[in-house]
């Protein structure tokens, strides 16, 4: 497929990772649009960084835009591409979700005339080069590689199917993220039982590293695990579907689902979804993990 000399992309939602996206995008020379209807201070201040135009709403979007590139925390994949029901250019869902959600998303805006493209982006929010991978998959995935030539983000064709790009991000963030939750809940356990610096006195001679890992765990936990929450289902649910154990990732979950939030920005973490004392330290974090286990 040849690009239009004037393509038009429409971005949902400028959060930290999409916001560098487009970033990417306008610097290829690319029009980016946003909508800005029903978004905080916050994500208008990342998109005017990132040289977006505002569009208003998504349906106004939907209708000047020649591609939309949906990226955005994996439980409103659904709901952000309901939003531009009727979209009729190409759709790109770059979101950590299974390839059976994938599917659902794909089935949806095709029925209002849009072409799917299956997306999964793995590593931090491209800034600059050789830190970041948008993998895509299926009809015109080429067509969405080349907008990114010679721009921070590393965009890759694979082969595989359809759903590829989904199946390659389930597989690696169920290593990453996954590992990140069980190192937690392994620090969690030996604390709830009395040993944890007896633990980490043998990590430190057997598996050096593991207790900086684990603080760096309980950091992102506060500041990401409540993205992670879905995305654990997601993978749970991609384990399952392929006749693999799923527990893992639905236990992923609950560790995260656990972890206090930390506010964008903010000096200490919000906890959710009980009030309790904003944790600042990976103790306290450790403490709201294992919640009913240390008050017993």
């Amino acid at each position: 497929m040849d690009l239009p000399s004037a393509f038009v992309i429409g971005l949902l939602h400028p959060g930290e990772m999409g916001a560098a996206v487009g970033q990417c995008l306008t610097g290829a020379g690319y029009t980016v649009l946003w909508a800005s209807e029903s978004r905080g201070p916050e994500t208008a201040a990342r998109a005017r960084a990132a040289g977006l135009a505002d569009a208003g709403t998504a349906a106004e979007m939907a209708e000047r835009a020649d591609l939309i590139l949906s990226v955005c925390p994996p439980h409103a994949a659904l709901d952000t591409a309901w939003g531009v029901q009727g979209f009729a250019g190409l759709y790109v869902d770059a979101n950590a979700i299974s390839p059976a959600t994938a599917r659902e998303v794909a089935l949806m805006v095709e029925e209002g005339g849009a072409t799917y493209i299956d997306g999964g982006i793995i590593g931090l929010p491209p800034v600059k080069p050789g830190h970041t991978r948008l993998y895509l998959s299926g009809e015109h995935a080429d067509t969405v590689r080349r907008l990114f030539d010679g721009t921070p983000l590393d965009a890759r064709v694979i082969g595989g199917g359809a759903f590829s790009a989904s199946a390659i991000k389930m597989a690696y963030a169920g290593w990453t993220k996954g590992s990140a939750a069980l190192l937690l809940a392994a620090r969690s356990l030996a604390r709830a039982e009395g040993v944890e610096d007896a633990l980490v006195a043998e990590w430190t001679l057997s598996q050096p590293g593991l207790a900086d890992r684990s603080e760096g765990a309980a950091r992102s936990a506060t500041t990401k695990g409540w993205r992670w929450v879905a995305e654990m289902e997601e993978i749970a649910a991609s384990m399952a579907a392929d006749g693999l154990p799923d527990g893992f990732h639905q236990a992923a979950a609950e560790i995260f689902r656990r972890s206090p939030r930390a506010e964008p920005g903010g000096p200490t973490p919000t906890p959710t979804p009980t009030p309790t004392p904003a944790p600042q330290t990976l103790d306290q974090v450790l403490s709201a993990i294992a919640g009913d286990a240390l008050r017993n």
